[in-house]
């Protein structure tokens, strides 16, 4: 009898531990997993709101590029401008996720003006640094040439040969770093792709291509030959018909 109790206490005291021990597995499971979903929702945040997004994108995308002009000696003085415009890109923004999320109480009219304000005084940045950049190609201002190119409110596509071109003439007194990197690293590659390029295909495509061309022509010249022969056959038949007539009533 006293067997049968100590191996039942036994048994007990193992599966309490039991017990306790896939409680804690499972409260550490759950831990872990609402850890990862906090840090998946800390990753997942909109930069901006949907609401007039042809408009905000421009406005939202560019606010940190026009913020960090204050660092530069040459928007020196833009400073207390910049930030008065960064805080209202940013109520703006604040507004524009209250629309999104279905606040009645905001005006979607008086967003929409906000923006258009707003766009114009990005344009305003951006045409400031264009004649920045401008005036530092004519004045030879390299500090401020670099400066203007890597200041992410420049259209460097479209002025590419220019900033090389101007880069590769003062490459002594300006560090490659950023967009002329870049632009620098491509055309390192291009040019790599360039020497490997396999001349013997070239000159199979080439030879193959002038094949198809004298064919071509060989064909041309054919189809006008079966012409000419058709049209003396027809001149010939006609001749033959108006001799028989002639002979017919002779």
């Amino acid at each position: 009898m006293k067997k049968i109790v100590i191996i039942s206490l036994f048994t007990a005291i193992i599966m309490a531990n039991n017990l306790d021990v896939n409680s804690t597995l499972n409260s550490d499971v759950n831990r872990s997993i609402n850890k990862d979903v906090n840090a998946t929702q800390k990753v997942v945040v909109k930069k901006a709101p949907n609401v007039y997004s042809a408009l905000g994108d421009v406005i939202y995308g560019n606010i940190d590029s026009i913020v960090k002009l204050q660092e530069l000696d040459a928007f020196k003085s833009f400073s207390e401008k910049i930030k008065n415009y960064s805080k209202s890109v940013e109520k703006s923004k604040a507004i524009g996720f209250d629309i999104e999320s279905g606040n009645k109480n905001v005006d979607k009219v008086v967003y929409l003006e906000t923006l258009r304000t707003l766009s114009k005084e990005n344009d305003y940045f951006v045409r400031s640094v264009n004649s920045a950049y401008k005036s530092s190609i004519e004045k030879e201002d390299n500090k401020l040439f670099l400066e203007t190119v890597n200041s992410g409110l420049l259209d460097t596509n479209k002025k590419r040969e220019q900033i090389v071109e101007y880069y590769l003439k003062h490459s002594q007194d300006i560090n490659a770093s950023g967009v002329i990197q870049k632009y620098l690293d491509e055309d390192a590659q291009l040019k790599k792709k360039k020497k490997s390029y396999d001349y013997a295909k070239a000159k199979r495509l080439r030879d193959e291509a002038k094949i198809r061309r004298i064919r071509e022509e060989d064909k041309k010249k054919q189809a006008e030959l079966e012409k000419e022969l058709t049209e003396e056959v027809k001149q010939k038949k006609i001749e033959i018909r108006e001799n028989q007539k002639k002979e017919l009533f002779h």
